[in-house]
């Protein structure tokens, strides 16, 4: 590797994922500004998401889906980062599922950002690693998202 080439590299600092990532954020920031909270919107973007995913991946985000529908109809559909999620009415992230497809992991991660209500005492989760979608996960989900929108 050239040394012009290395300091371009470290210069830049990201990787080619991270870029890409950046990239995709952009766009959906400027999809979701145009899409204003239209639900219906949301809700299509978060799909569309899905439809791209395999598998387990695809049950987990199709089975928060349902849950989310059924316990926190409030929330609106939105992408973060690419992932599928749900916002508050303020626009802010409440809940969302990193694919372990996305980030070459062996399990997805169910998480949960700030404006969730999931507080117990002076610490609590926010992440949960999830390997398949079943009914006792389905339950536990439901337990989590009802809690995060009281």
């Amino acid at each position: 590797m050239s040394e012009k080439t290395e300091s371009r590299e470290s210069t830049a600092g990201l990787s080619a994922e991270e870029r890409a990532a950046i990239k995709e954020r952009a766009k959906e920031l400027r999809a979701q500004e145009k899409a204003g909270k239209n639900r219906e919107a949301g809700l299509k973007s978060v799909l569309d998401v899905i439809a791209k995913l395999d598998g387990t991946d695809k049950k987990i985000c199709e089975g928060l889906v349902k849950v989310v529908g059924e316990v926190a109809p409030e929330l609106v559909g939105k992408t973060y980062y690419g992932m599928p999620g749900f916002a508050n009415a303020d626009g802010k992230m409440v809940v969302f599922v990193q694919p372990a497809g996305k980030f070459k992991t062996r399990y997805a991660t169910l998480g949960f950002e700030h404006p969730s209500h999931l507080d117990d005492g002076d610490m609590w989760a926010t992440a949960f690693a999830v390997l398949d979608w079943n009914a006792a996960v389905e339950k536990r989900v439901t337990e989590l998202v009802t809690a995060a929108v009281s």
